[in-house]
Formats: structure tokens, C-alpha cells, sequence
């Protein structure tokens, strides 16, 4: 399905890049990762496309589709639920 996702991924010179499946060129360049993300989240919302960030090694850290974000690998926690005392 080319064309359907865009991918920030690390770019061989330095950087990161924003690209769309099958695409030679990229849609951006950017010396921050954030800056990539944030760009690429932003060109993906607007197109309609799935959305995924690659880490410098070139895999797959995190995606984000139509049901909203999905991470993989982040570290996020949950807020405590049990055991955190009473409650005012």
C-alpha cells in the first residue's frame, strides 16, 4: 500500500526526515527528532494516513492510526489506581 503512511525515519547525513511510502524525497528535514515527529504527525492528520516513528536504529518504536495513538516500547505508565493512600 504505497503511499498510505508516513514515516519518520533518521536520515543518513544527520537528522531526521518526514517521508510518505514509496516516496524518493522527503516531505521534511529536520535537525530534531521532535520537530520531525511533530511535523510528520501534523502531515498525516492532514492526509489521512497512518503514522509511524522509527528509532536511529531504523525500527518501528511507535504508531499511530485511525483509533488513535499506539506505542510500543515507551516506557509510559499507567496512573497508580490501588494503594496510593487516601482520597480527599
Amino acid at each position: 500500500m504505497a503511499g498510505k503512511s508516513h514515516h519518520v525515519v533518521p536520515n543518513p547525513d544527520g537528522g531526521w526526515d518526514v517521508k510518505k511510502d514509496g516516496a524518493e524525497r522527503a516531505s521534511g528535514h529536520f535537525d530534531r527528532k521532535s520537530d520531525a515527529v511533530d511535523s510528520g504527525r501534523q502531515i498525516s492528520k492532514n492526509q489521512g494516513t497512518e503514522f509511524y516513528i522509527h528509532g536511529k536504529d531504523g525500527k518501528i518504536k511507535r504508531s499511530t492510526g485511525g483509533a488513535g495513538p499506539r506505542t510500543k516500547g515507551t516506557g509510559a505508565r499507567r496512573s497508580p489506581t490501588k494503594g496510593t493512600g487516601p482520597r480527599a
